[in-house]
């Protein structure tokens, strides 16, 4: 198996609100984008991409048993802005061997930022 890129795609009932948690709470680019789909670079192989469910077939999870896992240069830091952002994380606790903390996006998918 020889992948060269990844994309998590998270199907979401309030579109706009979540679009807008990534692209401007998140500060992530969009690299591409429809009147229902954003996708959003996270590194140079790794996208997240967020879809209007009531544009799918697929059904929305409500965010039930999905984590992202995301590991940052600084987590105090990136735990700082996103509290500067309007953001409520958990406080940094060990994690298998690193310091992270949770937060939540709009739609209930579980962020983990961890380093």
């Amino acid at each position: 198996m020889d992948i060269r890129r990844s994309n998590t795609i998270l199907y979401c009932t309030d579109w706009e609100l979540t679009v807008a948690f990534y692209r401007d709470v998140l500060g992530l680019p969009a690299t591409a984008h429809t009147d229902w789909f954003v996708e959003f670079q996270l590194n140079a192989g790794a996208t997240l991409s967020v879809a209007d469910a009531s544009r799918t077939t697929v059904s929305p999870g409500g965010g039930a048993g999905i984590t992202i896992s995301l590991a940052v240069a600084d987590v105090d830091r990136t735990r700082a802005e996103l509290e500067s952002r309007g953001v409520t994380p958990g406080p940094i606790r060990s994690v298998w061997g690193s310091r992270a903390f949770f937060a939540f996006d709009p739609e209930g998918h579980r962020l983990e930022f961890w380093s």
